[in-house]
């Protein structure tokens, strides 16, 4: 056996992410689920990610020889609006449970941040179906965006793959703005285009079925104006999101992190010309790690009694001793 160590949690829209280990040294042992948890009247549902973590997190002990989990650290999609049951009821269940005695609940858009810049000032844009912008400079959080596909995440993946599809729409119609290559990869995609609102507006993942066409897009841009600037109109918004949430003054760091940067030059070369106008001040650097990383780092500062981040009960609910 190898005595106490932590355990940190991933809570995403594809499931659980779960990594154990001892401070100081790389994670011990994984473990993953695919069932998203469930969200209510209440918000988060701790029973739901409980059931679901439990099993998941005392696996990944026995295999890494854990005698305990001291520290636990949770980063939760939502968290920032639909975390209230958990801060109520989670630190408790995870005390009587796994005898865990140090907790940190984070939104997912801080244990992104700290997994690609680690306790540093700056910004970090996480963009994937959806879009959040989050920064700090170290006393406090700000972030910007991540209001859902139909009332913000603008230049996230949903947003390109709606605008992608409006101007297959506008062509398809024979009105300004359309793109015919647009229009072509649309029907190639989800067949003709008359029937697209009725397989679209029926389903509870319009948000994914929207960012699925956004590589379309970017697989246009290189010879269709129009796509290129529906890039060009997602780096600009993608940099205002940044340039709210940076700190002023300063040198701080911008990192990219999320699935959406995976479609390369069409969208980075826009967004690095973008940023460079909209935040000239700070330096732009690779993201480190992910939001599991961010977990491990925040779980490994906590343990070591040298956590600098600022604690917000919306952001970062830290509940230190807890079972002491």
């Amino acid at each position: 056996m190898t005595g106490a160590g932590y355990l940190a949690v991933d809570s995403g829209g594809s499931g659980l992410r779960v990594v154990v280990g001892i401070p100081g040294r790389a994670p011990a042992a994984r473990r993953e689920s695919r069932e998203p948890v469930r969200t209510g009247t209440r918000g988060i549902d701790p029973a739901h990610l409980l059931a679901e973590l439990l099993p998941l997190a005392r696996a990944a002990a026995a295999e890494a020889g854990l005698t305990g989990v001291r520290t636990a650290v949770l980063g939760a999609a939502g968290f920032a609006t639909l975390g209230d049951a958990l801060r109520a009821e989670l630190p408790g269940a995870l005390a009587r449970e796994l005898g865990v005695r140090q907790v940190a609940l984070a939104a997912d858009a801080v244990t992104a941040y700290v997994g690609a810049l680690g306790p540093r000032p700056g910004a970090v844009l996480a963009a994937g179906t959806g879009l959040i912008a989050v920064g700090t400079d170290l006393t406090g959080w700000r972030r910007a965006d991540g209001w859902g596909h139909l009332l913000g995440d603008c230049g996230s993946g949903a947003w390109i793959g709606r605008a992608g599809l409006e101007a297959a729409l506008r062509a398809h119609d024979g009105r300004d703005g359309g793109s015919a290559p647009l229009l072509a990869g649309a029907q190639e995609q989800f067949g003709p285009v008359r029937a697209l609102p009725g397989r679209l507006y029926p389903r509870s993942d319009r948000p994914a079925v929207l960012a699925s066409f956004a590589p379309r897009v970017a697989a246009c841009a290189a010879h269709d104006p129009v796509a290129a600037g529906i890039l060009r109109a997602a780096a600009r918004h993608m940099a205002d999101s940044a340039a709210a949430v940076c700190p002023a003054d300063g040198r701080p760091e911008v990192a990219l992190t999320g699935g959406l940067f995976r479609m390369g030059d069409p969208l980075l070369v826009p967004l690095g010309e973008e940023l460079a106008s909209r935040v000239p001040h700070a330096r732009q650097v690779p993201a480190e790690g992910d939001p599991l990383d961010g977990s491990v780092r925040i779980a490994t500062d906590l343990a070591a009694g040298r956590l600098t981040l600022p604690g917000e009960p919306t952001m970062l609910y830290v509940v230190p001793g807890h079972g002491d």
